[in-house]
């Protein structure tokens, strides 16, 4: 597994997201961007499920201890924006922890110690406002949805500066399979029009425009 991950992070999010729609697979998470430019991670997921509190409060953060290194944290906050799941104290303790990077369905916050840190962060925004008191953890390793996009434990999370895909686990191989033949095609397509090709003679020649279609 730990090679297949690095053979995927060795792609982008572009060629990924492609490849799963040629296979049709679901797998973009709409929304999601890093919060530090230049960010790229690849790992296993690690699913974290947020609900609302109840009378009796629950906790926000504690899962962290059982995160493994190079494992990329799923949190499905519901996209919550008003209030946060993630700061400082847990970026430090995650970039400590080794922890490949986290994702999430909601909004992060203390966004200047988060990037002092540099560790890897992808959500839908940033707001100060905690999730003490407001969101508790109800579970931990099973099927979320990110974005409308289911996300179990186990499955295979790359991100970069165009945003996060999620590719199931058991599709990991295929998926990556079909990513590289359309990487390599696209730069035979780009080498065309360098030698002087249009590029509509060049997209016809190396069959452009079914690269993606569904087979």
């Amino acid at each position: 597994m730990n090679e297949l991950i690095r053979k995927i992070k060795e792609m982008d999010t572009t060629c990924i997201s492609d490849a799963m729609d040629k296979l049709g697979l679901p797998g973009g998470l709409l929304g999601i961007k890093p919060l530090i430019p230049g960010s790229k991670i690849c790992g296993e997921a690690f699913t974290v499920h947020y609900i609302p509190c109840g009378q009796v409060k629950g906790t926000v953060g504690d899962f962290l201890d059982d995160v493994k290194p190079g494992q990329v944290v799923v949190i499905d906050n519901a996209g919550r924006d008003y209030c946060t799941v993630w700061g400082d104290i847990m970026a430090v303790t995650a970039k400590k922890m080794n922890v490949e990077g986290t994702v999430i369905d909601g909004v992060c916050r203390d966004i200047p110690a988060v990037r002092e840190s540099g560790y890897p962060m992808f959500s839908k925004g940033y707001y100060m406002v905690t999730g003490k008191d407001r969101v508790e953890v109800d579970a931990v390793n099973i099927p979320v949805a990110v974005s409308g996009v289911r996300v179990c434990p186990g499955d295979i999370i790359l991100g970069d500066d165009t945003g996060v895909v999620a590719i199931p686990r058991g599709m990991a191989e295929k998926v990556l399979e079909v990513a590289q033949t359309i990487d390599s095609t696209e730069q035979k397509i780009i080498a065309e029009v360098m030698k002087g090709s249009t590029l509509k003679e060049a997209r016809a020649k190396l069959n452009y425009h079914h690269l993606q279609t569904k087979e």
